[in-house]
């Protein structure tokens, strides 16, 4: 049984960082895609950044260059390092795995993703 369960949210002042940590349970496909998505209050859920089995990363526009998506080398933890934060990027924000490997620019438009953690609330004061 797979399981994912992120960590690391909090509040923090604009500007500063923060690094999110999702553990993977049981999650042991040679090929994966994983990667993070937020929901901000009121708002619809987006994909944030991407990462597959072949390292290739994909990030939504506005956090280029701000964050960076990483995954250990024995699939055990997923990562999101959250530099220069911004107001805007308060949201709950959920990891999720593919059983599969997706190509990470479709990542984010996948409907049917197999696994969810159940999120952490990043909040960021102006």
């Amino acid at each position: 049984q797979v399981q994912l369960a992120e960590s690391g949210g909090g509040s923090v002042q604009a500007g500063g960082s923060l690094r999110l940590s999702c553990a993977l349970s049981g999650y042991n496909y040679r090929s994966y895609s994983m990667g993070w998505f937020r929901q901000p209050p009121g708002n619809a859920r987006e994909g944030v950044a991407a990462i597959d089995s072949d390292g290739i990363t994909h990030y939504r526009e506005s956090v280029k260059g701000r964050f960076k998506i990483s995954v250990d080398n024995a699939k055990t933890t997923l990562y999101l390092q959250m530099d220069a934060l911004q107001p805007e990027d308060t949201a709950v924000y959920y990891c999720a795995a593919a059983n599969w490997r997706i190509a990470p620019t479709m990542f984010f438009d996948y409907n049917d993703m197999e696994y969810w953690g159940k999120g952490t609330l990043v909040t960021v004061a102006s």
